[in-house]
């Protein structure tokens, strides 16, 4: 779903070893696929013209994405790039992303693999905040700010800064009131996947 001019791209961080899951947790089987599935589905219904998926620790991921990709004929819009320091958290996946954003982009939608549950709804109006000027936006349920946030071009440069395993939760954090939130319609930008157990909160 391309927005023209300045378009929006997706990131899906898919790195991660998932140990406390014991592993394996992105290709653990959900809804009839994979646990990926949930969250690569969200990322090509945003209006984006992209997706760049970031492996790292299990190189069954990206072959998986390609496989979900293919079968939602999305395959012409999903780039798939490896994070070689992924071992350090989510701010080495982001540097290797960001690295991939063109000079055009007006802002990125971070999603992480492990969050199955995407509200599709709250998509355009995050995208509609920023557009409207908002330096960043994230969806909140019941109080609480979720996923996906949607990072302006602004803030681009941060990404290819940032370090350890925080992801972009500081650069959000910094933004204070200037950071849009809007109202998602159920808790699937609350619900993650950590462990086993969590499956069966579905």
């Amino acid at each position: 779903m391309a927005t023209g001019a300045g378009d929006f791209e997706a990131i899906v961080l898919a790195a991660g070893a998932g140990s406390r899951f014991g592993g394996g947790k992105l290709l653990t089987p959900w809804a009839g696929g994979v646990l990926l599935d949930g969250a690569l589905a969200a990322a090509f219904a945003a209006p984006v013209r992209r997706v760049i998926l970031v492996t790292g620790a299990d190189d069954r991921v990206g072959a998986a994405a390609g496989a979900f990709a293919e079968g939602a004929g999305e395959a012409g819009r999903l780039v798939i790039v490896h994070a070689p320091d992924h071992a350090e958290g989510m701010g080495a996946s982001l540097r290797r992303a960001a690295a991939e954003l063109g000079p055009d982009c007006a802002g990125v939608f971070v999603f992480l693999g492990d969050m199955p549950r995407i509200p599709h709804a709250v998509l355009a109006a995050l995208a509609q905040a920023v557009r409207e000027g908002a330096p960043a936006a994230a969806p909140v349920f019941a109080g609480q700010r979720g996923h996906p946030a949607l990072i302006g071009a602004g803030l681009l440069p941060h990404l290819r800064e940032l370090s350890g395993d925080a992801g972009a939760r500081g650069l959000l954090k910094g933004l204070g009131d200037r950071l849009a939130l809007v109202e998602a319609p159920d808790d699937g930008v609350l619900f993650d996947v950590d462990q086993p157990g969590d499956l069966d909160r579905r």
